[in-house]
């Protein structure tokens, strides 16, 4: 259980470095005003209104904490399973709406999705959704077994289903 939260701690760490390639793309291009990791540590220290010292530091540690955090559910959930990568893009996607539709909201970081500039909202989701897929294939690079998922199963499972699907038996060709 340890390994796997911190295989995902790890991973959530590695999808967030290559997610924040694509923010500094996406900022460079015009689509977010202000990076996220920025405009949330401005929320959090004082003097809202304008930029602070140290908080493009402080934005970068929140973002890696929130990323390896993120990871590290992940990380438990697979249980030291292989993680289908599309299972860790759909991941993405739940990060993404939970934290853009519920979280930026509600601390006034962001508008909600529907309410938002459509630009910003479209980068932040291919950067989810990108997050999600380098996540799951950093798990499944971080795993110790590497068999396939199906041979994984715990033996009393893998037993219940002998019983109730029996092997066929080879059929000799005369």
């Amino acid at each position: 259980m340890m390994r796997n939260l911190v295989n995902g701690a790890v991973g959530g760490a590695l999808a967030t470095a290559v997610y924040s390639a694509l923010l500094m793309a996406a900022d460079r291009a015009g689509l977010l005003e202000e990076p996220p990791p920025r405009r949330f540590a401005r929320l959090a220290l004082p003097g809202r209104d304008k930029p602070r010292r140290g908080e493009n530091v402080l934005g970068t540690i929140a973002h890696f904490a929130f990323g390896s955090s993120c990871g590290s559910v992940l990380g438990l959930l697979s249980a030291g399973q292989r993680v289908p990568v599309p299972i860790g893009t759909a991941y993405g996607l739940l990060v993404w709406y939970f934290g853009y539709q519920g979280l930026a909201p509600s601390i006034g970081a962001y508008p909600p999705v529907p309410k938002d500039r459509p630009g910003r909202q479209a980068a932040l989701l291919a950067g989810h959704l990108l997050w999600g897929t380098a996540l799951a294939l950093a798990l499944n690079r971080l795993r110790t077994e590497k068999a396939p998922m199906t041979a994984e199963l715990a033996p009393g499972v893998r037993e219940q289903v002998r019983r109730v699907v029996p092997t066929p038996e080879p059929v000799s060709a005369r």
